[in-house]
């Protein structure tokens, strides 16, 4: 948990140009406690413990204003920018070295009981108040544009715009 933690402190000082030090950051980056939070309940929802996952979650939510479910399997070196807003689901899956801006979505588009929520592969970004629905997969290097809304898979490299999502080709 430690190594994912200096890992997220690590990522916030490469992606944030206003940061402080690697201290500051850890106490006061909402997005760097929530992770850290995210991770502790995490490991009681692992162990069973779902109550005790859920109100750890809950309070994170409370203090950060980031909504991440306990169950969520996030990777190293993740980034939540400003992150007031940002929803992260049940059974959402972040690779390693995301990024992820305020307003974020990563939802749902069922009710059932089923892998229901998108996996991001590593290195995506993801810009502010975009959402990301469903069992989609977006690929490796991938950028998200700021209000896009994205309920299709997408490869690695892709930038995605507009609502719905289509892969920019202007590249």
């Amino acid at each position: 948990m430690m190594k994912c933690t200096i890992e997220d402190v690590r990522a916030a000082k490469l992606y944030d140009p206003a940061a402080p030090s690697c201290l500051m950051i850890y106490l006061t980056y909402p997005g760097v406690i929530a992770l850290r939070r995210h991770r502790r309940a995490h490991k009681l929802w692992q162990k069973g413990l779902k109550n005790w996952a859920r109100l750890v979650s809950y309070r994170t939510r409370k203090i950060t204003g980031i909504d991440i479910h306990p169950a969520a399997q996030i990777g190293y070196g993740v980034f939540i920018d400003h992150g007031m807003g940002t929803v992260i689901g049940e059974t959402s899956v972040i690779g390693d070295n995301c990024v992820l801006y305020h307003g974020v979505t990563l939802g749902s588009n069922t009710f059932e009981k089923v892998d229901r929520h998108p996996k991001l592969g590593n290195n995506v970004i993801v810009y502010a108040n975009a959402t990301i629905l469903g069992p989609v997969h977006i690929g490796e290097h991938s950028v998200v544009a700021a209000g896009a809304v994205v309920v299709k898979d997408a490869p690695p490299y892709s930038k995605l715009i507009g609502v719905p999502a289509h892969r920019n080709s202007s590249r």
